[in-house]
């Protein structure tokens, strides 16, 4: 679940959720969560509790509210659907590699319940699997990944096309968690395994490439949309799908508004070498422009998000809109 960009969404149209939790930042003390680390598992009791105790008193979410967390459901089932029609795809995913995407699965599952009960009757209806198109097609079917559930190798790359954009997402809202220290720490430990999620994902891409007879060297930069390194480096190529339309490039490149001054919010690609208005090409020994990029994580915004997962839904759906 995208935890961290939730609760900065939210924190823009009710400024006092936070208030509404605890004006004293003790929410986690309510859960019982005190002096413990939050895991992937806790993470929809926690989202179930902190709606219960923000809204439990009204009788209906500020419709604002609900535009936000059914925005929140809509990428939900998208990666559901994603990685169900994988897990009963024939012959796609290894037998030994088939644990860890059940539970991915299983915890959208959860994340899609959880939401559900917090919207209540204002959630919307399940989209179902007709909905999605995962070749990327915009529901023609013949986008760039339509032969991605007969190729397991394709299908890793679209996975991590999510997976990272997942992760830029969440960095996207940090700002706005700063004054909430309790909940900022949660949202980073979730930010934490998503990434390591993203990591999984790259390394089991670089396997299947090696078993293919890759001839280049894992994490060669000329070869990174096959054989991508465990984290983004500069654009990553354009990810599996650089130069067709729809393709990838997206989730590497630069958000809305792409610059900005010192105290601006903007979003740069993830080949950005500047941090705090230092070039680390010119300030920092040995550094290159892939290493400079790698250090750190670009931030993504909503709205670039939302045409990213536009590619993956029929045109005549109302989702991502």
């Amino acid at each position: 679940m995208d935890f961290f960009k939730l609760i900065s969404d939210i924190e823009r149209v009710d400024p006092e959720i936070y208030d509404r939790l605890d004006s004293r930042r003790r929410v986690f003390k309510h859960f019982g969560l005190a002096g413990k680390t939050l895991t992937a598992a806790m993470v929809p009791n926690l989202v179930s509790g902190i709606f219960q105790r923000a809204y439990g008193q009204t009788t209906a979410l500020p419709a604002d509210i609900v535009a936000v967390l059914n925005l929140a459901l809509s990428l939900e089932y998208l990666e559901f659907y994603y990685y169900d029609s994988g897990l009963k795809a024939a012959n796609l995913i290894p037998a030994s590699d088939r644990p860890a995407f059940e539970i991915i699965r299983n915890d959208e599952s959860g994340h899609i319940k959880v939401l559900r009960e917090a919207l209540g009757s204002a959630a919307i209806p399940d989209p179902g699997r007709a909905t999605f198109d995962y070749s990327g097609g915009k529901g023609s079917g013949t986008g760039p990944f339509a032969a991605a559930f007969g190729n397991y190798a394709l299908y890793l790359g679209v996975a991590q096309s999510f997976v990272d954009t997942g992760v830029r997402a969440y960095k996207g809202g940090a700002t706005k968690l700063m004054a909430n220290k309790d909940i900022l720490e949660a949202a980073l430990n979730i930010h934490s395994v998503e990434a390591r999620h993203s990591s999984h994902v790259r390394t089991v891409r670089r396997g299947v490439a090696v078993n293919a007879g890759a001839t280049t060297v894992p994490g060669n930069l000329a070869d990174l949309n096959k054989q991508p390194k465990s984290w983004i480096s500069g654009t990553d190529n354009g990810g599996p799908s650089p130069s067709t339309t729809p393709s990838t490039a997206a989730v590497y490149g630069a958000g809305t508004p792409a610059t900005g001054g010192p105290t601006d919010l903007f979003f740069p690609a993830d080949s950005n070498t500047t941090q705090a208005g230092i070039d680390l090409l010119t300030n920092t020994a040995g550094a290159t422009a892939a290493s400079a990029s790698e250090a750190f994580d670009e931030a993504l915004d909503a709205a670039t998000v939302k045409s990213i997962a536009r590619n993956f839904v029929d045109a005549k759906s109302a989702l991502f809109v």
